[in-house]
């Protein structure tokens, strides 16, 4: 495998000269050896993808301009959009892989990947798989079962669990979905509080989310009852936050869950601390992506899944 990834550096490959400077020797410009190694970690099929056939820096840098100026039209052409982006996906990842830009940086030079409809695509190019069916398909099949699990686990993790399930009282689809969101991240020992920010009109809605690296902000009202409160994902706006800023906005909290998932695939992105069990779930257990070796949280609750 060696000889055959120097062959494959030698020839140019992007996802095997990415790691050239490891030791030093294989540096084009004499650089010391990389100590950030950069590799797929859960499970991306196009990590590094190579240049389409044909293409350079020059004529995808027009195609990447042409994307961006079609954006700016009231109602911009989604087919060009789409074929735009599929041609300039190698630059956007060696972008968000190598040069780590800043995610306001991200949204100037790439306005369409914060679109609901180019997430669910760049998502697909990274890992191969469809985000909001498989998402959803997962999320509503083990639900029956997590709700099980939410009404016998008891002490403080039991009396929040319970908390939240009292408040919800129509069980609709929509609102069992935002019920098991909520609830994983507290069996799973996270902090949910430091993800998910409530807002209300007279807030000063920056200083909510200025300092989250990851998170959603919901718009509340004032004078919601207590039991709705809990269930504000489902009915009003809800704005997905990346580096304190607000990036894009979803119409409720599973919607917003899995765009927030899939922006961290787009933009190469490390789970938030606070919500990694979560996010480690989602991926592994629900979207069946990367290895299959778990933590010792997620493989108890897989198993109780399973049950």
């Amino acid at each position: 495998m060696g000889n055959y990834r120097t062959k494959m550096r030698q020839l140019g490959h992007l996802d095997v000269t990415v790691n050239g400077g490891k030791h030093g020797k294989h540096s084009p410009c004499g650089d010391p050896p990389n100590k950030r190694i950069k590799k797929p970690k859960r499970g991306e099929v196009n990590y590094l993808p190579d240049f389409p056939e044909g293409q350079d820096d020059s004529s995808l840098e027009d195609a990447r301009q042409r994307m961006v100026d079609e954006m700016k039209k009231k109602t911009p052409n989604r087919v060009l959009i789409k074929q735009k982006m599929d041609l300039t996906f190698a630059v956007l990842r060696n972008e968000v892989v190598n040069d780590e830009p800043a995610i306001i940086q991200i949204c100037q030079r790439w306005p369409a990947l914060f679109t609901e409809h180019q997430v669910c695509l760049e998502f697909s190019r990274v890992v191969g798989k469809s985000l909001r069916q498989e998402f959803y398909e997962a999320l509503d099949h083990h639900s029956p079962r997590l709700m099980e699990i939410f009404k016998a686990k008891r002490g403080l993790t039991g009396q929040v669990l319970a908390d939240l399930m009292r408040q919800t009282k129509a069980l609709d689809v929509m609102a069992v979905r935002c019920l098991v969101l909520r609830g994983l991240p507290v069996i799973l020992g996270d902090d949910p509080s430091a993800f998910f920010k409530a807002c209300f009109d007279t807030d000063d809605e920056e200083r909510l989310y200025s300092d989250v690296p990851v998170g959603i902000l919901c718009h509340e009202q004032e004078n919601m009852s207590p039991h709705m409160q809990s269930l504000h994902h489902n009915a009003f706006p809800v704005g997905i936050i990346l580096e304190g800023k607000i990036v894009m906005n979803a119409v409720n909290l599973p919607q917003a869950m899995y765009i927030v998932f899939g922006l961290t695939y787009a933009l190469h992105l490390t789970y938030p601390k606070y919500m990694k069990n979560t996010f480690d779930f989602v991926q592994q257990v629900l979207m069946n992506i990367g290895k299959t070796d778990l933590k010792p949280k997620l493989q108890t609750l897989k198993n109780q899944l399973a049950m």
